[in-house]
C-alpha cells in the first residue's frame, strides 16, 4: 500500500472539500460532524455531513483512481469499512445520481414468516395445551407453553420459526377454541326517555338521623323518591321509618293516584320490591299489582 506524507493528506482534505463546493454549490462547507464527541466515543455524523462526504469520496475516486480504500479512508476521516461499502453503491449507480448519496433504510423487506403459517408449531403447542408434557398436573398457560415449545427437539431440528412471545400462543389457543371468549354482555347507554314515560323508585337513607339505643341500629328513617326518567325531575317523596313490602305497596298506589299511570317503573332488587330471589316464578305483590294497572315493571339486575 501506497503511504502518503501529510502534504499529500493536507491536498487530499482540500480536494474533498472542493468537491463538496462543487457538489453543493456552497463556499464555506463544514465536513466536521455537528454532534460534538466525547473521548474514547465513536463519532456521530449527520445525514447532511454524511452526504458530504459520499459526495467527496465520488469525486476523490473519480481523480484519484489509483488511491486505495484506505487512502480515501484516511482522506475523508471514515472507516475502511464504510469506504469500501459507499464506493460499491457509487460505482452501480449513475455518476451523476444524487439521489444515490443517501442512506438507504434498514427495514427489512419481507415481513416475517408467520407463526400461524407453520403447521408443525401450531400443532404443537395445541398439543402441549390438551396433553401436558412432564407429568405437569394443570392445563398450561401460555408461558409455559412457550417454555415446553423452546425445548422440543423436534421442532429445534426442524428449523422452524418459533414464537417469541406469548400473545402468539394466547392468539392460537383462541383460534382453535381452547381459550373461551368473553361473552359478558358489555354495558350499552340507556336510550333517553320522554318526559312522563318511565319513572324510578328508590330508597335512600336518612343518615341525617341519629339511631336510637332501644330502636333500629341502621336505616333508621328511609326515603322513598320517585323520579322522572326523562326530565329527572323530583316528583314525590315518602319518609317513614317503617317501609315494609305492604307499607311500599301503600306508597307506590299513593303516588300512582296522584300523578297517574307510566309506562314503565324502575326498581332495583330489593327484597321488598321483589321478594325472595328464588321465586321468581311468584311474583310479589307490588309486581303484580303493577301488571294488573298496565304499568311495566323494570327490575334493575345487582351487576
Amino acid at each position: 500500500m501506497t503511504c502518503f506524507s501529510t502534504p499529500h493528506r493536507t491536498q487530499a482534505n482540500k480536494l474533498s472539500k472542493r468537491a463538496e463546493e462543487v457538489r453543493y454549490g456552497r463556499m464555506d462547507v463544514d465536513t466536521k460532524p455537528s454532534y460534538r464527541r466525547l473521548k474514547g466515543e465513536i463519532p456521530r455524523h449527520s445525514e447532511a455531513d454524511l452526504i458530504a462526504k459520499r459526495a467527496a469520496l465520488r469525486w476523490l475516486a473519480q481523480q484519484h483512481p489509483q488511491w486505495t480504500h484506505q487512502d480515501l479512508a484516511d482522506a475523508l476521516s471514515m472507516s475502511r469499512s464504510w469506504v469500501s461499502k459507499w464506493l460499491q453503491r457509487l460505482h452501480q449507480a449513475d455518476p451523476g445520481d444524487v439521489m444515490a448519496l443517501h442512506s438507504r433504510s434498514r427495514a427489512r423487506h419481507t415481513p416475517p414468516a408467520s407463526i400461524v403459517s407453520q403447521p408443525a408449531v401450531v400443532q404443537r403447542i395445541l398439543e402441549i395445551r390438551l396433553a401436558p408434557p412432564e407429568n405437569l398436573q394443570r392445563v398450561p398457560g401460555p408461558e409455559a407453553i412457550l417454555y415446553y415449545v423452546h425445548r422440543d427437539p423436534a421442532l429445534q431440528q426442524a428449523g422452524v420459526r418459533l414464537p417469541r412471545f406469548q400473545t402468539t400462543i394466547w392468539k392460537i389457543l383462541r383460534q382453535a377454541g381452547c381459550i373461551a371468549q368473553d361473552r359478558r354482555r358489555k354495558p350499552k347507554p340507556f336510550e333517553p326517555r320522554q318526559p312522563g314515560e318511565e319513572v324510578q323508585f328508590d330508597l335512600k337513607d336518612g343518615s341525617h338521623v341519629q339511631a336510637s339505643a332501644e330502636g333500629k341500629r341502621q336505616y333508621v328513617v328511609e326515603i322513598a323518591n320517585f323520579v322522572d326518567a326523562g326530565t329527572s325531575f323530583w316528583l314525590h317523596r315518602e319518609v317513614r321509618g317503617d317501609f315494609d313490602a305492604e307499607v311500599l305497596l301503600e306508597v307506590v298506589a299513593v303516588f300512582l293516584c296522584e300523578h297517574g299511570l307510566p309506562q314503565m317503573l324502575t326498581f332495583d332488587n330489593d327484597p321488598r320490591f321483589v321478594g325472595s330471589p328464588a321465586g321468581r316464578d311468584f311474583p310479589s305483590a307490588l309486581v303484580r299489582f303493577l301488571l294488573c294497572l298496565g304499568v311495566q315493571p323494570n327490575v334493575i339486575p345487582p351487576h
